[in-house]
């Protein structure tokens, strides 16, 4: 069953959620990894892409997410502030210019940045964008078309907005906006000429079925990144007590990902830390390719250079 769905792909076709569902309860995991692996280097080689990220805006968010850590109803202790320093920015962009990261992104926290908010980040995007070559991305809730366009304008080329979950289980983890706010930012950033990267978090207590309906819904939108973040539970949060999934949950699930999404950048992003070399290994040759490098939002990541010998070690270009 396995090599006919994964030469369905390669020949150009599409999973069924029903076939998708299959490969979730197929019992040889090495070879729904290895059959991923094969649709990995069809459509995407072996490169993988590289993208790191500031935290540009920290805490105080008024969303109530379980997750997050920058939510105003959790106590975590994280740094707040409204804006990073300019001389961050661009120490941050010069060094991942640098190490040959092809991405590099604002993130803010808060349901979406004002305009006047935008116009400050947007002169930091101006001033990164004359100084280096990297690939300029944002991620800064919940814009309109306007205002994407503005960034669009900047330089920025790509903007971030995770699903985070399926649109069946997003109700039970954010009530104070609705994974139908989401879409109508991605479908505006489109409209805008503007890539789009949206994943979401596992682990979060979902069923490999949500996870599954969430991977349609990003091909259904027809998005180019997909971060796949593992939830790190952060204490003071309402998911502080989630019992973390197997690591073998964590491979079936990139697997399936990437027949779902065969040319789709699928990305390391936030959980990383708690992947074993030996798992982050076998990800990379299971239907990752992609990885957030260097510090998470507020977490420390691995670094650049380590990603870099792993990634050489495994004869894979970045």
């Amino acid at each position: 069953m396995i090599d006919t769905l994964k030469q369905l792909i390669i020949d150009g076709g599409k999973l069924t959620v029903e076939e998708a569902v299959s490969l979730a309860h197929h019992p040889d995991l090495d070879a729904l990894a290895a059959a991923a692996d094969d649709i990995r280097r069809h459509f995407t080689g072996n490169r993988i892409d590289t993208c790191s990220i500031v935290n540009a805006r920290s805490g105080r968010c008024t969303e109530n997410c379980k997750w997050c850590a920058q939510s105003k109803y959790h106590t975590t202790g994280i740094d707040e502030y409204d804006f990073v320093e300019e001389d961050e920015v661009m120490r941050s962009a010069l060094h991942n210019d640098s190490k040959g990261v092809h991405r590099w992104s604002l993130v803010t926290s808060g349901r979406k940045v004002s305009k006047r908010d935008l116009t400050r980040f947007c002169d930091y995007f101006r001033k990164v964008g004359s100084c280096t070559k990297l690939f300029m991305c944002a991620s800064m809730g919940l814009l309109n078309e306007e205002e994407l366009t503005m960034l669009r304008d900047a330089g920025v080329r790509r903007y971030h907005c995770n699903l985070e979950t399926s649109a069946s289980f997003f109700p039970h983890l954010c009530t104070t906006h609705t994974s139908d706010d989401k879409k109508r930012t991605i479908r505006a950033a489109q409209r805008a000429g503007l890539g789009v990267c949206s994943g979401g978090i596992i682990g979060m207590g979902e069923t490999m079925e949500q996870r599954i309906e969430m991977a349609f819904e990003l091909a259904e939108l027809g998005v180019d990144s997909v971060p796949m973040n593992i939830l790190n539970p952060i204490p003071g949060t309402a998911l502080e007590h989630q019992p973390l999934i197997s690591d073998d949950d964590i491979r079936r699930t990139a697997a399936i990902y990437r027949f779902i999404l065969p040319r789709a950048e699928i990305r390391f992003a936030g959980g990383r830390m708690r992947l074993s070399e030996e798992l982050t290994r076998q990800l990379l040759l299971g239907g990752i390719n992609g990885a957030l490098v260097g510090d998470m939002l507020t977490t420390i990541g691995n670094s650049i250079d380590d990603d870099y010998r792993l990634f050489d070690s495994l004869n894979l270009t970045h």
